[in-house]
């Protein structure tokens, strides 16, 4: 089947809004369709997977994230359905001794917005729930891309249906079938690192780890973070990050056992251990990959957002924000630009040099949270003790801060 659709080379406020087609149902992909419809475009959301959700893991959103999310709405869902996180808790790994803690209340106060840990499927639930049953169409997997002498864009799905628009927005992840049609693929880089991911119910947690904040420890080749997730701060969330050179699977979804996340942390905190210990399986394991800083997302006709164009290491708990950010920025650059193309360049001119930078700091975070016990890692547990709240705060004004003109 095929649809028409109004001539892209030619959007101008006075024509017809775009038909705009969007691949992957994900964080980034469903914030762009909200923020896309909310300025009049007709937009659809073709996805692979035959149901709307993600494996159960937790997302840090802070305020550069939920700015925008407010700012379409969602405001009264992030708060009954987030935590609230007063403050974040970097520890030594052997005995809880505090290395430094970070108000986050503070960040809230300067940004102006809150700070938030989710349970990911609620936070995508929250952001179907606001479309249209019929924008997205779950089980069709978009497997190629052509175009016609115009540049205007044809989604191929796996089924063989041809699905025309005036834009294609590829939101398909690190593995984008976009990316590599489009522009052409990107070397993944592997981190030597992966991270086991698991939920234990707040229940079974040890009472220091039920609290709005964010724990850190940090070891040698190692670091976990644990905070509470779920409507009511049901669940701990632990991302607990190991050392496996051996073990450089691409994936979110492979699965290993609660006894073999246990063993990397045998001689670590009492209370990580007591946590730990509550661990069921399934327990999932990923491995760690970025990629350099791409050049270019766009074409004339064709962009990306979120991992299909930036993925990073999760060392700076970014991956869901930037990808909200993408679609923010991409929304303005369209409302504010006679052409497409133009709209395009401008989008990625105000994109890449910011989420270049994040994915550059959190792959050298790879090296600052994983120190051998000795004198770099006592200078930087002196630096990082030694800096106030103020002045931390002073040095993520760049990040959290960050409006790439994202409203009008």
């Amino acid at each position: 089947m095929r649809c028409s659709s109004a001539n892209l080379s030619i959007f101008r406020s006075s024509d017809p809004m775009l038909r705009i087609l969007v691949v992957g149902g994900g964080i980034g992909g469903l914030t762009a369709a909200v923020a896309l419809r909310a300025d009049g475009h007709e937009v659809s959301i073709v996805e692979q997977a035959i149901q709307l959700r993600e494996i159960g893991a937790g997302v840090q959103l802070s305020p550069n994230a939920t700015r925008i999310l407010i700012h379409l709405g969602y405001g009264p869902g992030l708060e009954r359905l987030g935590v609230r996180q007063a403050t974040v808790r970097f520890l030594r790994w052997r005995d809880d001794t505090m290395i430094c803690e970070q108000s986050r209340e503070k960040v809230s106060e300067r940004f102006g917005s809150p700070y938030y840990t989710m349970y990911r499927p609620e936070l995508i639930e929250l952001l179907a729930a606001s479309l249209p049953a019929d924008v997205v169409r779950l089980g069709a997997a978009a497997t190629n891309i052509h175009f016609d002498q115009n540049q205007r864009p044809e989604i191929e799905l796996a089924d063989g249906q041809l699905i025309d628009a005036d834009l294609v927005i590829g939101a398909d992840g690190t593995h984008s079938m976009v990316r590599s049609t489009t522009i052409g693929n990107a070397p993944a880089r592997f981190s030597g690192m992966c991270a086991y991911r698991a939920l234990v119910p707040i229940d079974m947690a040890p009472p220091s780890l039920a609290t709005q904040t964010v724990h850190c420890w940090l070891g040698p080749e190692r670091h976990v973070v644990v905070y509470p997730v779920g409507q009511g701060g049901r669940f701990v969330n632990l991302v607990c990050v190991v050392p496996d050179p051996d073990w450089p699977h691409e994936s979110w979804t492979d699965q290993a056992s609660a006894d073999q996340l246990r063993d990397h942390f045998a001689d670590w905190s009492p209370i990580l251990r007591s946590c730990l210990d509550a661990v069921t399986d399934p327990v999932f394991r990923w491995a760690l990959y970025d990629r350099e800083p791409l050049a270019t997302w766009s074409t004339q006709s064709t962009t990306l957002l979120g991992d299909a164009c930036h993925p990073m290491l999760p060392f700076m708990a970014q991956g869901a924000a930037q990808s909200i950010e993408d679609a923010a920025a991409l929304a303005a650059q369209l409302r504010d630009h006679d052409n497409v193309a133009d709209a395009l360049t401008r989008y990625q001119q105000i994109r890449i040099p910011h989420t270049a930078k994040i994915q550059r700091l959190s792959w050298t975070n790879n090296t600052v949270f994983h120190l051998h016990d000795g004198p770099d890692q006592r200078r930087r547990d002196t630096a990082w003790a030694t800096r106030d709240n103020d002045t931390w705060l002073q040095t993520q004004e760049w990040l959290y801060k960050n409006d790439p003109k994202a409203f009008s």
